[in-house]
């Protein structure tokens, strides 16, 4: 009887479901907008993506489950496109190779389900004309207002000559039309990696080596939503070799270059009841050693550290970053209501064999905020967390209490055991 009912209230459910007009997700998301940001993914489908070395299976199964879980997380306002290059002749003649680019999805609301079955026909098959899937790509997401993006997969560098990527990548730049081109390699040879850069570097995108297909899946859908983010222009700085000639800057996002072994001073202005958080980033954008790190300080105008932010690794990397956080308390006496100046000092142990050019200095990106700092500002940070003592001396009194609670209760336990 229970099962009876609970199956005619089941059924009376869908019923009023489809009574109020519920419909697949698909038709349930509005149409983008036609300012909406555009993206267009271009994928390198030549035969070397027959290689087995994505977690133990070919790159193009590696980037085809990567698209399919891409394609299922497109934010509703995002007009999204593919392009392929290299998917179609698998002949010796250059010329017609280095012509082998098409659209397979057009750029525009995405129905999920026809946009996976195009990525599942791709078979590995061509050329690499990098160059000229570019062009073709910007022609695809058009000029008609929005954001526009271009993602670039692929497994190694043109193989065509002409035209050259990073000089297309300039001729886009140059146009003027808000075009940012990031780019993903699936190898880690020198001369994609170079080449890459290039055109990332040119259109104020980004490049990063993948190894892994959540790592593939992870950064395009990163870069999609990036797309329907507001982007700050980074403003460039250049940093002095000491607090006091130190550069003011305020919120924002600021540029700079930084030789190997070199520090760099930055000076920010917080007023009583702010809260500084800032974070800085490192990019290895030529050959560097194994072992590297990243350090940025807040330190007062006397020179004593307020609080610090690090992080190391080692292996093949394309960024390092860290950050920090520094509050400062309401002003209590009209002689506490002037700015404070927090210095901040930016460095880096990248290093790099001789033969690796030094000038100009490796790319850093400064990010500065500012916001309302808690009531009680008796933030970690505020207290010297990042000095050590302070977290020594809460671990130690944590410790303590645990043990004589775990001591008192097993005691209560012993006695239990004995009266009964």
């Amino acid at each position: 009887m229970i099962i009876r009912k609970r199956l005619a209230a089941g059924v009376c459910a869908l019923f009023a479901a489809l009574a109020g007009g519920v419909v697949p997700a698909n038709a349930a998301d509005g149409p983008p907008k036609k300012d909406s940001p555009k993206v267009e993914l271009v994928l390198d489908v030549s035969g070397s993506m027959r290689a087995r070395d994505v977690d133990g299976d070919t790159r193009m199964a590696a980037a085809q489950q990567a698209f399919n879980e891409v394609i299922d997380a497109v934010p509703q306002g995002v007009r999204l496109g593919i392009r392929t290059l290299g998917a179609t002749y698998a002949g010796e003649d250059k010329e017609t190779g280095c012509r082998d680019s098409k659209q397979l999805y057009p750029v525009g609301p995405v129905d999920r389900t026809e946009a996976k079955a195009a990525v599942a026909t791709l078979r590995p098959t061509g050329w690499t004309p990098i160059g000229y899937a570019l062009r073709g790509a910007d022609q695809d997401l058009g000029t008609d207002g929005g954001t526009r993006r271009i993602v670039l997969i692929t497994d190694g560098e043109d193989s065509c000559g002409l035209p050259d990527p990073c000089d297309v990548a300039r001729e886009l730049a140059a146009k003027g039309t808000h075009l940012t081109v990031d780019t993903l390699g699936l190898t880690q040879d020198d001369k994609t990696r170079e080449q890459l850069t290039c055109i990332a570097e040119a259109t104020g995108g980004t490049y990063t080596t993948v190894r892994h297909r959540k790592e593939l899946s992870g950064r395009i859908k990163q870069l999609v939503r990036r797309a329907d983010t507001p982007v700050e222009t980074p403003q460039p700085t250049q940093g002095a070799n000491a607090c006091s000639a130190a550069p003011v800057i305020g919120a924002g996002v600021w540029t700079d270059r930084e030789q190997f072994s070199e520090h760099r001073w930055y000076r920010v202005k917080v007023k009583p009841g702010q809260e500084l958080r800032a974070s800085v980033s490192v990019g290895a954008d030529r050959p560097v050693d194994r072992d590297y790190g990243v350090l940025v300080r807040a330190v007062s105008e006397g020179g004593q550290e307020l609080v610090r932010g690090s992080d190391a690794g080692n292996g093949r990397t394309d960024v390092m970053a860290s950050g920090l956080r520094y509050p400062v308390g309401k002003a209590k006496k009209d002689s506490d209501k002037a700015a404070r100046t927090v210095c901040l000092e930016v460095s880096h142990s990248f290093s790099a064999p001789p033969s690796v050019k030094r000038e100009p200095g490796l790319p850093v990106e400064l990010a500065v905020d500012l916001v309302k700092s808690p009531d009680d500002p008796s933030d970690l940070a505020a207290f010297g967390l990042g000095r050590g003592w302070v977290l020594l001396a809460v671990l130690g009194v944590t410790g303590l209490l645990a043990g004589l609670l775990w001591g008192w209760l097993a005691r209560w336990r012993v006695a239990v055991w004995r009266e009964n």
